[in-house]
């Protein structure tokens, strides 16, 4: 513990935050299990009552600062087992490329990658023979009940809103950026790559264990969402397509006729 006792403010948020990711997709993956689940859910709590004391106060609060990092051991033991998911595709494709801190690309991504994720008839179910059927709302609504932020009479759909407001909660007071625009990354230049980096991510080796299996599309929109600071919202992607697509049926009409 003496060794990050002095570490800098954001490096004690972004590490922070990335443990905390690490543990949440580690506990909604496809290769989830009994083994992994138990210690994701450890790690958030850890992290929950923990990491906003190790921020603020540092040194002077070792217990904190030493909790926090026993917690990010235990999320990098659950997802040794359980692996990652989308966000961490998409952070590494945009730190590569803009070079943003990891644990600060993740906490970017996560809130909307939790929307995405959330959707019992995703539009494409993702292909793992132990993986049946979508089961990341249950699961998101799980750990809102496991870090104490549901009331009792709560639906999934509430218990996930307020897994939500927790996270964004947490990435202000810890000093987030709103939106990858506001971590200094130029929106020409990000409009330039976007493409590249969804083909990129969705490549990455974390994609496969993403409670849903995505679309290239899909992982576009959810970087521009966050590009922007807008909450990913199903559908945006499909109406987009029907957009574009009306223009070209109206020509092949006209040729018809």
């Amino acid at each position: 513990a003496n060794l990050v006792m002095d570490m800098p403010k954001s490096l004690c948020a972004f590490g922070g935050l990335d443990a905390v990711t690490h543990a949440l997709e580690a506990y909604v993956s496809v290769l989830a299990s009994e083994f992994s689940d138990g210690q994701a859910l450890q790690a958030l709590k850890l992290l929950k009552e923990n990491l906003p004391a190790s921020y603020h106060e540092g040194s002077k609060n070792p217990v904190a600062r030493e909790r926090v990092h026993s917690a990010a051991t235990i999320a990098g033991i659950a997802f040794a087992n359980a692996f990652l998911g989308v966000c961490h595709s998409m952070a590494h494709k945009l730190g590569s490329q803009f070079h943003i801190p990891h644990g600060l690309a993740n906490a970017l991504l996560i809130c909307n990658v939790i929307r995405y994720n959330a959707n019992d008839n995703p539009t494409k179910q993702t292909a793992f023979s132990q993986y049946d059927r979508p089961q990341a709302r249950r699961r998101y609504a799980e750990i809102a009940d496991h870090l104490g932020l549901s009331a009792p009479g709560d639906r999934t759909a509430a218990k996930i809103e307020k897994l939500l407001a927790w996270l964004e909660s947490i990435k202000a007071e810890l000093g987030i950026p709103k939106s990858i625009r506001e971590a200094g990354v130029q929106e020409a230049d990000f409009l330039a790559h976007v493409d590249k980096l969804s083909e990129d991510a969705f490549d990455d080796q974390c994609t496969g264990a993403n409670p849903r299996y995505p679309l290239i599309s899909e992982l576009k929109q959810i970087l521009l969402d966050t590009y922007y600071g807008r909450d990913f919202t199903e559908g945006e992607v499909a109406a987009k397509k029907d957009v574009v697509a009306t223009p070209k049926a109206e020509k092949k009409a006209k040729k018809s006729a």
